[in-house]
């Protein structure tokens, strides 16, 4: 038998003692290296899969070698640096995968079942917190806890967290909860303006967050300002924490960039894994958007560079993309066309780029406009002052925040120094007011814009 038939005998095999994403988690990507008369080498794309395949999997990569040969291996599980030979690297076949078996269980998880990890598209952008959250969610409470999940809005942090726990309600028995900072908080607030001090109402709280395995929680930056929250969140943190049940925390920033959480909660996010997802490069875009137009009638008359197109001009945003394939599906509807090449798509799509100015937008860079406007800094909008010249710019920046971007009322108050939603709810109402009575503001916020 030869190498590489053993390796592919090898491989199907694995595939039918453990589950499909396990198997294109740990095992899909591997290569033979070398087989001598003792040991095996496999080279293994990350650092985690040396640490995964050693611990939770050694023993039936062994028993599996050894029904194949009769031989009892060691194994070497090497990344491709470390290696000191020069070879081709080797095509694993692509194995079909099965959907997963789902267990029933009368808990309310909150989860979206049609957010799993085959139908997260991976790329070298989220390749690492991929990995990670596949780990998580073999051995909840063990590894990686809590695994903290940062980057900007729209680049898959949520489709990611409910992977996790879908793959975890549908592989064990354990309670899993998917919750967002909001939610969390609207169910603490609830005990807070309870009058009667009902001690049911508390021990439900502490229930529903505490007497469960799994925690999923989503856009963790929006518990800042809400102090009493956070130390109600920080005591649920220790209390699943100790109890070696699972935390899966979501964040638009590093721990170390939330600079107006408390400290010890910080310092608690750091304590297991924290790892980013940054935007999409063309490689992985394009991906994404094969992924998605299999679910829709027109993926049988897109052409190549029409993709191509659309991923050149989506580039910070997965949400986008899905936005700007509705947008060229409602278009074909109406017109109808025999195939949607590329100046069918220029037609559908060029005013749509051209108009959606938030995707080259930022609050960010908002407020920089701002600022070099009125010839103020952008600490001046962050900071506390509320003297004319400074709190009139702010409140501009803030509707300019809501109006040139996607980002909630939440997000912009927070960039504004933490300040309340409804601090900027009431900004916009203030600015759109004035614009109907004063015809130099539209004026300005045209020139502050050119200014981006």
């Amino acid at each position: 038998m030869t190498d590489k038939n053993l390796w592919q005998q090898f491989l199907d095999m694995i595939y039918k003692e453990v589950n499909s994403a396990s198997y294109h988690a740990w095992f899909s990507d591997l290569k033979l290296v070398s087989i001598d008369q003792e040991k095996i080498v496999i080279q293994v794309p990350m650092e985690i899969h040396k640490r995964i395949l050693n611990e939770n999997y050694y023993s039936l990569i062994d028993e599996t070698f050894y029904k194949l040969t009769n031989i009892n291996y060691n194994f070497e599980f090497v990344l491709k640096d470390e290696l000191e030979i020069d070879s081709e690297d080797e095509v694993i076949p692509k194995i079909k995968v099965d959907n997963f078996e789902k267990n029933v269980e009368e808990w309310e998880s909150n989860l979206n079942p049609n957010l799993n990890f085959d139908n997260y598209v991976v790329g070298d952008s989220n390749r690492l917190a991929k990995v990670a959250g596949m780990a998580v969610a073999e051995q909840p409470g063990k590894i990686h806890n809590p695994l903290f999940i940062y980057g900007k809005s729209g680049l898959g942090k949520t489709h990611l967290m409910h992977a996790i726990g879908n793959y975890i309600v549908a592989n064990s028995k354990k309670k899993v909860l998917y919750t967002t900072s909001d939610w969390f908080k609207d169910d603490y607030v609830n005990i807070s303006n309870n009058s009667n001090n009902n001690l049911d109402i508390v021990a439900d709280f502490k229930r529903k967050y505490r007497d469960i395995d799994v925690l999923i929680i989503d856009d963790i930056q929006y518990l800042v300002g809400a102090e009493k929250t956070q130390q109600e969140f920080f005591h649920t943190f220790n209390a699943l924490h100790q109890a070696n049940k699972q935390i899966i925390i979501s964040s638009d920033r590093s721990p170390d960039d939330l600079k107006l959480l408390e400290e010890r909660l910080r310092s608690r996010f750091m304590w297991g894994l924290p790892v980013d997802i940054y935007p999409p490069d063309f490689e992985l875009r394009c991906k994404i958007l094969k992924a998605k137009l299999k679910n829709m009638t027109i993926s049988t008359k897109i052409d190549e560079n029409v993709i191509e197109y659309i991923a050149n001009n989506c580039q910070n945003d997965v949400r986008y993309l899905e936005g700007t394939l509705n947008r060229l599906m409602t278009y074909t509807a109406m017109i109808v066309p025999e195939k949607i090449d590329l100046n069918f798509a220029i037609e559908a799509l060029g005013d749509f780029f051209n108009q959606n100015i938030y995707t080259n937008s930022s609050i960010e860079g908002i407020q920089k406009a701002v600022a070099s406007y009125f010839k103020i800094t952008i600490e001046d909008l962050k900071g506390k002052r509320k003297s004319a010249n400074i709190a009139y710019p702010r409140m501009i920046g803030m509707y300019l925040s809501k109006t040139l971007t996607d980002e909630n009322f939440n997000r912009i108050g927070l960039e504004f120094g933490g300040r309340d939603h409804s601090t900027v709810i009431h900004a916009c109402n203030r600015i759109e007011k004035d614009l109907k009575d004063n015809l130099n503001l539209g004026t300005q916020l045209k020139e502050i814009q050119n200014l981006m």
